[in-house]
């Protein structure tokens, strides 16, 4: 049974990611897996889906690291929190820049 969920977030994160269609298919081959950009659009319009090994080079080259919460397997729990990007950068960025971290906390009221 075919999820929708994969067609929609495999072009949204392919978007994201600022990646062509021919960028996709150039990096897969630079990977020696040929695939076509129609399959591409195949995988993207939900027509067909990509074998497993080729699935899992796409969430690598898209930087999804919560795969099956990405693709509707699992829901996040009540406890536990799912970051977007920017907010795991400012994470980082909080992290790496201990200097600011008073000023920060006052900003926001911490």
């Amino acid at each position: 049974m075919k999820n929708p969920a994969i067609s929609k977030m495999l072009k949204h994160y392919r978007k994201l990611n600022k990646l062509s269609v021919q960028e996709v298919a150039d990096y897969l081959y630079q990977s020696k897996i040929e695939v076509a950009t129609k399959t591409i659009y195949g995988w993207e319009s939900g027509r067909t889906q990509p074998d497993a090994d080729i699935f899992m080079y796409l969430c690598y080259l898209y930087k999804i690291d919560d795969i099956l919460g990405t693709f509707g397997y699992s829901t996040p729990t009540e406890n536990s929190q799912q970051f977007s990007d920017e907010e795991k950068a400012l994470i980082e960025a909080y992290r790496n820049h201990p200097e600011f971290k008073e000023a920060i906390n006052k900003l926001l009221e911490l």
